[in-house]
């Protein structure tokens, strides 16, 4: 089954400032954080503040692309966890055609932003989450990296607040 989620922030792991994208589930109280690269977090950024750029950045031309292919984005789907990366599907509808590409989660999400397409979880990204699929990995073995690291491993989503990027 899929849950329809929506980007509740975007914020900075103060570890290693890596950019973490928020996923909120819109019917119940899953979150889930995905980290991110600093260009894909700009990609999400300015969409989310609307800001535009005198020229197409990297989504905006793949977007204008796709439109000039004649397709639309129908919705992503962040559809699997294994060893610690996440996985998505980006879903196309071109006439009467429907295909899906595989994606980093935040490609697709810049993209489904674009085209204000629905974003989805599969319940398996949940479980996996849940059971504590996804390893932290302490950015030094020093005393204060293993306190930093089983911080982070205790934070809730909730928790992180929002950072404009």
């Amino acid at each position: 089954m899929l849950h329809e989620v929506n980007i509740a922030g975007l914020t900075l792991d103060q570890a290693t400032n890596t950019p973490i994208l928020i996923l909120k589930s819109v019917d119940d109280h899953h979150s889930i954080p995905i980290w991110i690269g600093l260009l894909e977090a700009t990609a999400i950024a300015s969409v989310l503040q609307e800001i535009n750029f005198d020229r197409p950045m990297t989504h905006d031309l793949f977007k204008n692309f796709i439109r000039l292919m004649k397709a639309e984005i129908v919705k992503i789907e962040v559809s699997d966890l294994k060893e610690n990366t996440f996985y998505a599907k980006i879903h196309f509808m071109s006439g009467d055609k429907n295909f899906d590409m595989d994606a980093r989660p935040s490609d697709a999400i810049a993209l489904a932003l674009r085209f204000k397409a629905p974003i989805f979880i599969d319940d398996k990204v949940i479980e996996k989450f849940g059971a504590g699929d996804i390893r932290h990995e302490a950015v030094d073995e020093s005393e204060e990296g293993k306190k930093w690291a089983e911080y982070l491993e205790k934070l809730n989503p909730d928790d992180f607040g929002k950072y404009k990027v």
